[in-house]
């Protein structure tokens, strides 16, 4: 989303008149205030991840623990870029910079990560194709040097950064629809064969994609809005910025509590490791019960994920059918204690 931490223009530092000071003197609270935010909810993202590591594939909340990190960067620069012009009467040129190009990096951070949700990499798939990090590499790439044109005042790079935007949000949306239109087929196809073990976890991975969805339309009307706005009036700056700071921290809080690392299902993690053009269904889950005196010499008394099974020679030539195999301790007390699959196999 757009950077405005120093949105007034070059033509109205002035600072050293009373009037202008007061009008730029709730900057650095302001920005105090949202550093503490981003940095607790960094720091919260953070603990909630390591401790549930062992319950979900994590590899993409890791990856999104870098946009809060890099945007509370940015407000600590901010804070002390116009604190040190406000009160000390001196403006780092070094400071100035630092928040321009953390600004740039978290709006790059940003797009990335929500391609690579739309994608559904570690929700959908383990790992994307080599095609498609390309394409999320190049695009990100192509964003942050169009950016890095666009405040430098580059002619005709407005045109560009409109371009790069629009083909940002429509490969976005095309993904979210795709990965939608996935989960609803396994959805139904599990609904037809009256196999339910795996319908919580694709259901909450399809309200996920739903919630996500809703929230990048909320993005787009949000860039159109502020790229729109062409009001520089130094007396509403202050209000303009806490809109804008207000929105970005709403909207990436709504996306983080909605993609973090959560006990959902057992099965969550249950997912093919690339994406297959050919019929999408969902993995095979057997469970197998037990007599208690086989299980005695199994490690967990709980859950044990046992016989991760594949056929890489099989009549398909180098295709494989990968199966995993659960034993259920007869004995337990509950059968959905262990929320974690480990040693998968797809």
């Amino acid at each position: 989303m757009e950077d405005s931490s120093l949105s007034p223009r070059p033509s109205h530092f002035l600072l050293g008149s009373s009037t202008l000071d007061e009008l730029y003197r709730p900057l650095p609270w302001l920005y105090l205030a949202f550093l503490v935010i981003w940095a607790l909810s960094a720091f919260s993202w953070i603990v909630n991840t390591w401790r549930n590591r062992f319950v979900q594939t994590n590899k993409l909340q890791w990856m999104l623990a870098s946009v809060p990190f890099v945007k509370a960067l940015q407000l600590a620069l901010s804070c002390s870029f116009w604190y040190s012009c406000i009160n000390l009467q001196i403006c780092s040129l070094w400071l100035s910079f630092g928040v321009y190009v953390t600004g740039i990096l978290f709006q790059t951070s940003s797009f990335v990560s929500f391609m690579l949700i739309s994608h559904g990499y570690c929700i959908i798939y383990e790992r994307l194709s080599v095609r498609e990090r390309r394409i999320t590499a190049a695009l990100g790439c192509i964003l942050y040097l169009t950016l890095v044109g666009y405040k430098t005042a580059v002619p005709y790079f407005t045109v560009f950064l409109v371009l790069v935007y629009s083909l940002s949000f429509y490969m976005i949306f095309h993904h979210i629809s795709h990965s939608l239109l996935i989960l609803r087929e396994q959805l139904i196809f599990i609904e037809g064969e009256d196999t339910h073990t795996m319908h919580n976890a694709l259901y909450t991975k399809y309200i996920m994609f739903k919630k996500f969805q809703g929230a990048m339309q909320l993005v787009a009307m949000a860039e159109v809005l502020i790229y729109m706005n062409v009001d520089e009036a130094l007396d509403t700056y202050w209000f303009r910025l806490l809109v804008r700071e207000w929105a970005q921290v709403c909207i990436f809080l709504y996306i983080g509590w909605t993609f973090r690392t959560q006990q959902v299902s057992p099965h969550f993690s249950v997912m093919p490791a690339l994406k297959s053009k050919r019929e999408m269904i969902v993995p095979p889950v057997y469970s197998i019960e037990m007599n208690a005196a086989d299980f005695d010499d199994l490690t967990s008394q709980q859950l044990h994920v046992g016989v991760p099974t594949s056929f890489p020679y099989s009549n398909c030539g180098n295709s494989f059918q990968p199966l995993v195999v659960i034993v259920q301790n007869p004995h337990s007390s509950s059968k959905h204690t262990a929320e974690a699959l480990s040693d998968k196999c797809f």
